[in-house]
């Protein structure tokens, strides 16, 4: 994964320490990338995996439609990898505990854009602020509890 160039980082600082955020972080990211709209979309571009599966709770071979858990450090890490038609691409988080009781969160994007319809495809996604609209909302969600069962 870090053979991919660098996209960008986003970082969020939580009022809640370390092990908390790693709960939160766990319960947004199966939240968040389990909805039919990710399934949808990983069909139209043709992306690997096309559907969620392995352990749950989540864990190293963990999948979502679009993203399979390739690093599990618990507390600490959790590194989603996957490709389509257009990219392959690397998400990262890491969790640092903060001296004062609280956690930071880091959310490291990396991705390669092969040939035209990849430029064509960074340009949509990336340069157009897309991708950096969708990670400042789901950096924000990490802020917030998760949410209770129905």
């Amino acid at each position: 994964m870090s053979t991919l160039p660098f996209v960008d980082e986003h970082t969020v600082v939580v009022d809640a320490g370390a092990e908390e955020l790693w709960r939160r972080l766990l319960a947004e990211v199966e939240r968040s990338l389990s909805g039919a709209s990710g399934a949808r979309y990983a069909r139209l571009v043709r992306a690997d995996p096309l559907a969620a599966g392995g352990p749950r709770p989540l864990g190293a071979g963990s999948a979502f439609p679009g993203f399979r858990v390739a690093g599990f450090e618990p507390g600490r890490e959790l590194a989603l990898h996957g490709r389509h038609r257009f990219s392959t691409y690397a998400l990262v988080y890491r969790i640092e505990a903060l001296s004062d009781g609280r956690a930071r969160l880091r959310a490291e994007t990396r991705a390669a854009f092969p040939g035209v319809a990849g430029r064509l495809y960074r340009l949509l996604v990336i340069s157009s602020g897309a991708h950096g609209f969708a990670m400042g909302r789901m950096m924000g969600a990490y802020r917030r509890p998760p949410r209770a069962a129905a």
